[in-house]
């Protein structure tokens, strides 16, 4: 029995690591953007949605492990913001954010032994208001061009905030780890 990441992001890799123990990362086996496609009720149900579909996707190839999928959705005015992969697309998103609130709801899930475990945090942000300038200076120094919503908040992107609330500051990076840390000692595993 082992612990497998059901993801592809950098970020949640670096935060499950922080955890201490050994995991491997493997490359879920579905279609993140059909599912995004197919109509949705609310940013949390969405992520939580992606998060199982990844785990679920793994199950045949390891039966035996211990799965951790995870997923993220930003939110504003009930529009996705994906990530941009280009720049004229991060500045247009920080432009549509900024001087407003918006939420994140990062999802995450844990398959262990048939059983699924689903938890989905819900973060509100407030973006100070941003002009063009700022906007761009920003995004040429952080190039979050892999990020939702465009901002990298364990980097620079910090200062675009006023005001972030949240039960946990891990989950805005892409993995609620105070959520994930009682999972799985729930299951079993020895966390310090």
């Amino acid at each position: 029995m082992g612990i497998v990441l059901a993801s592809t992001s950098p970020y949640r890799k670096q935060l499950l690591e922080r955890l201490g123990l050994p995991f491997e990362q493997r490359v879920p086996l579905c279609d993140e953007s059909l599912l995004k496609q197919s109509p949705f009720t609310s940013a949390a149900g969405l992520a939580r949605t992606l998060a199982t579909a990844k785990i679920e996707s793994l199950i045949p190839t390891h039966p035996d492990d211990t799965l951790i999928g995870g997923d993220q959705i930003v939110e504003v005015d009930n529009q996705i913001l994906d990530k941009p992969e280009t720049v004229d697309r991060a500045i247009e998103q920080l432009a549509l954010l900024a001087g407003r609130s918006h939420r994140i709801a990062t999802a995450v899930a844990v398959w262990d032994e048939g059983r699924l475990n689903t938890y989905v945090d819900i973060t509100t942000l407030t973006m100070r208001p941003l002009d063009l300038p700022a906007i761009k200076r920003y995004v040429e120094a952080d190039q979050p061009l892999d990020c939702a919503g465009s901002y990298k908040l364990e980097s620079r992107g910090i200062t675009l905030f006023e005001r972030i609330e949240t039960a946990d500051y891990t989950a805005i990076i892409g993995l609620p780890l105070i959520t994930l840390t009682s999972m799985l000692r729930g299951i079993g595993y020895i966390i310090p």
